[in-house]
């Protein structure tokens, strides 16, 4: 696939564009669906680790006048995408507000600070790692296998990051797997408290595809298991009203 190769696609209904690649690895649900998770007040600087061509960062800016993100990820091809996006003319209202870091999540110390991730630098962070093992069936996309395959550990080091770069009392969301709660959990231990969960569940009766987790960096506070986000109504294929608002930007998921 050339380099130059891209679509331009809505978000929010038109509140704004995303430059991204044809095939591959591209943004949806997942991305709007994390957006959503940051509070509707929020007015601080917000870090999209991994951010590909910045859907999810850019669906905080604009659902959130008072905020300013930062969009940092490691690969160049999907770094190229997220410039683009910051160029759209449809995007002028946001691109003051935004911008690119080109960096590695994955980095520690000084080579973290000195690729432009400061200790206590954000006020929240969010996150969509990558969610199949290894034992998956690897796709023959090398940017939608890069995004979406999981190396060991992975989630203990974009953890480890985020507690980092987020200043003391402030959040963190990410979408992930059922299957990777454990190893979440035990991660977040000591870095993020008063975590919350929230289940993503196609229709009412069946089992969670995603969960959403968010939480505040040194709380004490427990833990709380939430009402799901569901997707559809019990027929049909389109969203159900809330799920819909989450998705246009209309609703934030945890209601703040």
């Amino acid at each position: 696939m050339s380099a130059d190769a891209q679509t331009v696609d809505a978000f929010h209904r038109g509140a704004f564009f995303v430059v991204q690649p044809p095939h591959g690895h591209r943004s949806g649900m997942d991305a709007m669906i994390l957006a959503a998770a940051v509070p509707s007040p929020f007015a601080g600087r917000l870090a999209d680790l991994g951010a590909g061509a910045g859907a999810g960062g850019l669906a905080v800016a604009a659902r959130c006048p008072g905020s300013r993100v930062v969009l940092i990820e490691r690969d160049a091809a999907m770094a190229s995408y997220a410039r683009r996006t910051l160029e759209l003319a449809a995007n002028a209202s946001l691109k003051d507000r935004a911008s690119v870091l080109e960096a590695d999540v994955s980095l520690v110390g000084r080579a973290r600070v000195a690729a432009g991730m400061a200790d206590g630098a954000f006020d929240f962070a969010i996150m969509n790692p990558p969610f199949n093992h290894a034992h998956d069936r690897p796709t023959p996309d090398a940017l939608k296998r890069d995004a979406h395959l999981m190396p060991k550990g992975l989630l203990e080091t974009w953890l480890r990051t985020a507690a980092a770069i987020v200043k003391p009392g402030g959040g963190i969301a990410l979408i992930a797997r059922p299957t990777s709660l454990e190893e979440l959990l035990a991660s977040l231990k000591g870095r993020f408290g008063g975590i919350e969960i929230m289940p993503v569940l196609p229709r009412a009766t069946e089992p969670a595809i995603r969960i959403v987790m968010r939480a505040k960096h040194g709380s004490r506070r427990a833990l709380s298991l939430l009402p799901p986000l569901v997707l559809h109504g019990p027929t049909g294929h389109g969203p159900a009203p809330h799920a819909e608002a989450v998705y246009n930007g209309l609703a934030s998921l945890f209601g703040d």
